[in-house]
């Protein structure tokens, strides 16, 4: 089920993006970039449709996905 973003608290919203952006295996390419600056990318990439917030009822899980691939 796709959750709207803006259903989110700005604590709630705040706490998924950085749990993904923090997750092992995300990858911002040769240069680091700071939390903020990827939290920020991913917000934008929310704001614009480009990415949204998934949940599994069957996993319990959340996760950000691009649109394009669901």
């Amino acid at each position: 089920m796709i959750v709207p973003y803006e259903s989110l608290s700005a604590d709630a919203l705040r706490g998924v993006i950085e749990e993904f952006v923090t997750r092992d295996g995300t990858d911002y390419g040769a240069t680091e970039t700071s939390l903020e600056a990827r939290v920020q990318q991913v917000k934008q990439q929310l704001h614009t449709g480009e990415v949204v917030i998934l949940y599994s009822e069957a996993r319990g899980d959340v996760n950000i996905v691009p649109r394009h691939s669901l």
